[in-house]
Parts: C-alpha cells; sequence; structure tokens
C-alpha cells in the first residue's frame, strides 16, 4: 500500500501541513511534535513524492547531466565532479549517455527538460547553432562543463586549450625538438580544430618552425585511433621525434603502437598527453601530460549551476580553469 502525507498526519494526530514542515526541515515546528512524527514516518515507511513537491514548489531538485560516454574515463572524471557538488547542495542527478550524436543530444536535452529539471549540465565535443538555439530557449539554466562554444553565449567552464597545446609542443621546442607530431581527436569537434590545432601551429611559428600536414594524424580518442595515427605518422618524410597526443586513450595507443614495433618511449620518441586522467598514470612509461583539472571542471560547473538556478549574482559566466604540464617518464 502506497503511504501518504495524510496517513502520517493522521497516525501522528497533526495536520497534514505539520508533516509537511517537519518533511522539508522547517524550523518552526516544536521538537516533540518532530519527534513524534519522524517517529510515524518510520514506522509507516513513509517516502515523500518528489513530483508533488516539485508541483508545489515549482522545483524538482533534480538536475540533468547529459554526457558523452561515461565508459570514458575523461567524462567519468568530469561527472563525479558534477555529482559531488550536486550532492552537496542536494540536488539529485539524471543522468544520459548522448554517444556524442546531435540528434541524440537534442533529444536528450528536451526529453530532461520535459521532466522538469531544475537546471542542465551539458557536454558534448560539438555545440552548434543548434544547440545554442535549443539552449537559449530553455526555461531552466544550462551550464557547459568541459566544451567549447564559440560564440560564449552559454556558460561554460574549461581550461585555455589553445594555451594548453601550445604550452606542450613548447616543451618539445626547448627540448630541440623540430619533427614534432600530433595525434588530435576529430577534426569536426571545434575544440579540435579551432583550439588545439591553433596552439601546435603557434608554437611552431614562434619557433620558426614549418608547419606540415604529414605530421598530423586524426584519431577518434580510441586507443586504436592512436595506434593507427602512430602506424601514419611514421609515413611522414620527416618522422617526428616527438608526439603530442590529444586525449589519454589515444596517447596509449601511441605508446604500445611505438613499442610492438620495437620503438623505446621516450627515447625514439617523446611523449605528451593531454588529460591527466587515471591511464595517464596506468601505462609504464607514466606519461607527461598537460593537467586538466577534470573534476574541478565538472565541480564549477555543478556550482556555477546551482547559482544560477537559485538566481544568484555570477560575476563570471565563462570560467577558464589554469591548466599546466606535468613532467613524467614519457619525456627526457
Amino acid at each position: 500500500m502506497n503511504i501518504t502525507i495524510y496517513d502520517v498526519a493522521r497516525e501522528a494526530n497533526v495536520s497534514m501541513a505539520t508533516v509537511s514542515r517537519v518533511v522539508n526541515g522547517n524550523p518552526n515546528v516544536k521538537p516533540t511534535t518532530r519527534k513524534k512524527v519522524m517517529e510515524v514516518i518510520d514506522r509507516l515507511g513513509y517516502r515523500p513524492n518528489a513530483v508533488a513537491r516539485g508541483l508545489a514548489s515549482k522545483k524538482t531538485t533534480t538536475v540533468g547531466v547529459i554526457i558523452p560516454d561515461i565508459s570514458n574515463v575523461f567524462f567519468a572524471e568530469l561527472a563525479r565532479g558534477i555529482e559531488d557538488i550536486a550532492t552537496m547542495y542536494k540536488y539529485n542527478i539524471i543522468l544520459s549517455n548522448s554517444d556524442q550524436n546531435k540528434d541524440k543530444e537534442l533529444h536528450l536535452l528536451n526529453t530532461m527538460l520535459g521532466k522538469q529539471v531544475d537546471g542542465l549540465v551539458f557536454m558534448s565535443g560539438n555545440i552548434t547553432k543548434e544547440h545554442v538555439d535549443e539552449f537559449e530557449k530553455s526555461p531552466v539554466p544550462i551550464v557547459l562543463a568541459g566544451s567549447i562554444e564559440e560564440t560564449e553565449k552559454i556558460p561554460s567552464v574549461n581550461i585555455n586549450h589553445e594555451q594548453a597545446v601550445f604550452d606542450a609542443v613548447s616543451t618539445f621546442i626547448e627540448k630541440g625538438h623540430k619533427h614534432i607530431g600530433f595525434v588530435i581527436g576529430p577534426f569536426h569537434d571545434p575544440i579540435n580544430s579551432n583550439k588545439k590545432l591553433a596552439g601546435y601551429k603557434r608554437a611552431l611559428s614562434e619557433a620558426g618552425i614549418e608547419y606540415s600536414e604529414d605530421l598530423i594524424a586524426e584519431g577518434d580518442y580510441t586507443y586504436d585511433s592512436g595506434i593507427e595515427a602512430f602506424e601514419k605518422l611514421l609515413e611522414a618524410q620527416n618522422r617526428p621525434t616527438a608526439i603530442m597526443v590529444g586525449s589519454d586513450e589515444m596517447a596509449l595507443g601511441v605508446v604500445h603502437g611505438a613499442e610492438d614495433k620495437g620503438f623505446v618511449i621516450p627515447e625514439d620518441f617523446e611523449v605528451i598527453t593531454s588529460d591527466n586522467t587515471r591511464l595517464s598514470l596506468m601505462v609504464r612509461p607514466q606519461l607527461t601530460t598537460i593537467v586538466q583539472p577534470l573534476y574541478d571542471i565538472g565541480a564549477v560547473a555543478m556550482r556555477l549551476l546551482t547559482k544560477l538556478m537559485n538566481k544568484e549574482e555570477v560575476d563570471d559566466l565563462i570560467v577558464v580553469l589554469p591548466h599546466r604540464i606535468e613532467i613524467r617518464n614519457s619525456t627526457k
């Protein structure tokens, strides 16, 4: 039998308003009355109806999170930061995987809004004008986490990806490398074509090194595409002596692809990766990396969303967190 607030009120011999005040933590209830009501709630096994509470308050204390792939350690670490802050501020999470498919992303967005979420954290490699149009029509706040939106109309949390790659490639150049490969993620993602590649080119240009497309290999963030990208770089007229990689999973593919062909890292190829997920520490040699504060990106995005949902004053809607280069054993 479904226990209702009416049943609790009758058993405790109080009004339904008093039960509601107890359930919602209202301090204007006598301690003895609160104790009596809580005992009845425990005995009957009453669970407040979140939907009904949401209709009454016009808030569901639920946040939607749309993520490309929770099995990918990059997004898993972001999601953990989101979830921890949501719990701290007493929000529940509805998490959905979009598979980096635009139609599915837009469908999930409207499904979440139909569930009356109070706000959304959204992640995608490619935020299109169609996405932005839908975001701007949303009745609740939306914050992007680790995703680039060129017009900066939508609140977001990121690092400066162009500068991060510039810093990593400059590290190679300072070591004397002149042939530097770049295993980059899909070009249709603006974070790669407009940010990371720009940082790579700027580092070469400032050092007077000519840019060569032979040293660019496109992958899809997966381990296998890292292996394939390494094999492509081996065919370059001026084979690279150092390789910048756009994701940790691809970097593992590069390292293992090199070792399978008898090369030694870092003696034959120095490698720097991009994400500093757990994978960068689980391979040997451990990977020198751009340190993205993935947990912090998720946590700050969720905190920004709580402020927007509560209509608090926000100084910066576009948040750029610091990055650094962590030197490990894949570079000399």
